[in-house]
């Protein structure tokens, strides 16, 4: 799919979306072409996608048919667009994908499998606390799993950095190491009540 192809089908879901076809929200993508296009290059056919509420683009990108697409759309479907034939899968639920994402992720290394895992998100996303786990256990485990973020610099319709702040100072954490000399739980005698 080219750039055009892309506009064009969400012009068509927008149109649908006007003429009361579609009982149900819809997130458009218009303006993000380029750059998905360019990451889509890397994807490979046996590669796993997950995304978030918008989605279409990727589904196409990823190799989903527009008929089926549009169909899933129409059915009230477009905030979770799950296609198991091509390895796509969405949610709505903000950075509810990931941890499936990093699981998969997980489970193609073990199989020792050529493929990877690609999980794109929003920039709000991105500051949650999710996200942060997500990349930090991806990245210590070497998991085949590539983290896109799709910076729109907007949570909803409020800006993303007004949302979380606009300080750049880091919190005072302290952290200190010790020695424990009891297991995790009682004091190491198995005690009978």
């Amino acid at each position: 799919m080219n750039r055009e192809d892309l506009i064009r089908f969400e012009e068509e879901i927008k149109q649908l979306f006007l003429d009361k076809k579609i009982g149900a929200p819809v997130h458009l993508s218009v303006g993000s072409e380029t750059p998905l296009i360019k990451i889509f290059k890397n994807v490979k056919k046996g590669d796993w996608v997950f995304s978030t509420h918008r989605s279409h683009y990727h589904a196409l990108l990823k190799g989903v048919g527009r008929e089926w697409l549009k169909k899933e759309i129409l059915q009230k479907r477009s905030i979770h667009i799950c296609n198991k034939e091509h390895k796509f899968f969405t949610s709505a639920i903000m950075s509810g994908i990931l941890p499936i994402a990093v699981g998969v992720a997980m489970a193609l290394k073990r199989k020792r499998s050529k493929n990877k895992v690609w999980a794109f998100v929003g920039d709000m996303t991105a500051e949650m606390g999710m996200f942060n786990e997500c990349t930090k256990y991806a990245s210590r485990h070497n998991l085949p799993i590539v983290f896109v973020v799709e910076d729109n610099r907007l949570s909803v319709n409020t800006p993303t950095q007004e949302v979380w702040g606009k300080s750049k100072t880091k919190p005072k954490i302290i952290r200190y190491k010790y020695k424990r000399k009891y297991p995790h739980q009682g004091c190491g005698a198995w005690v009978v009540f």
